[in-house]
């Protein structure tokens, strides 16, 4: 006469049974996809195309600020468009400004952990005027970034994230020149609350509301790096790997 597992010992035919805890599951190992061929052009940096790809993210990144990039995409964006004068209003780690402290170009940065808001409603001093403004601003309350309540990040709903946003870029259009342009680095993400916030389309939205129009291909940087890579959720969801460069040109 043979017994079941279940009948001898239900507790241990239990524990064989369960599905194991999202704490015992390792993170899926990196794949390698094979990219389109870019096209051969005269661009001043072959390799900036519309996929963008560095798996040493690390480089310029001061790990003490959230959602900090590394310096790649920056250093190549100021290759190709050669600025003599850039700002980077959102400085953070000081990213932007190690990168043109290597390429020598002057570079004022500021930043909310200095006292000075991006999005105050009285603007830049229009003493100074910029080729190039490099932005990469929070992704509304995905991190927060300062304790200060002028804060993007602290913005309470996505209506006042956006009413602040949009003063952020208007008060970039005022200091940028005729030609001049503006590169915003941003990624969509899914809040508990509000759910799926589309950043990267109200960036656009807000960009050319604002008088602006979209210079070239969006950007897509490939996230490596992140820290939600290393996690694991217990909620099933699509998760982004990537965020969005887009290049904006102030017209006349």
């Amino acid at each position: 006469m043979t017994h079941s597992l279940a009948a001898i010992d239900p507790f241990y035919a239990a524990c064989l049974s369960m599905t194991p805890s999202p704490a015992q599951v390792e993170p899926a190992k990196p794949d390698y996809a094979r990219l389109p061929l870019a096209p051969v052009t005269a661009s001043p940096v072959p390799h900036l195309n519309s996929l963008y790809h560095f798996d040493d993210d690390g480089r310029n990144r001061d790990p003490d600020y959230p959602g900090n990039c590394g310096g790649n995409l920056i250093k190549d964006l100021l290759l190709y468009f050669k600025p003599g004068f850039l700002l980077d209003p959102m400085s953070g780690g000081g990213t932007c400004s190690d990168v043109c402290e290597e390429l020598g170009i002057p570079c004022m940065a500021w930043d909310i952990h200095r006292g000075i808001d991006a999005c105050d409603p009285q603007g830049f001093s229009d003493a100074e005027a910029f080729d190039f403004i490099w932005a990469h601003p929070p992704y509304w309350r995905m991190k927060l970034y300062a304790d200060d309540s002028r804060d993007l990040s602290r913005a309470p709903t996505l209506d006042v994230f956006l009413r602040l946003y949009r003063q952020f870029i208007r008060n970039c259009v005022g200091v940028l020149k005729t030609g001049g342009k503006l590169a915003v680095l941003v990624g969509d993400y899914n809040d508990r609350e509000a759910g799926f916030i589309p950043l990267t389309y109200w960036t656009k939205r807000v960009a050319f509301e604002c008088g602006l129009r979209q210079h070239c291909t969006d950007i897509i940087r490939f996230s490596h790096g992140a820290s939600s890579s290393k996690k694991v959720y217990r909620s099933s969801f699509i998760p982004g790997l990537h965020d969005v460069c887009t290049i904006f040109e102030k017209q006349s």
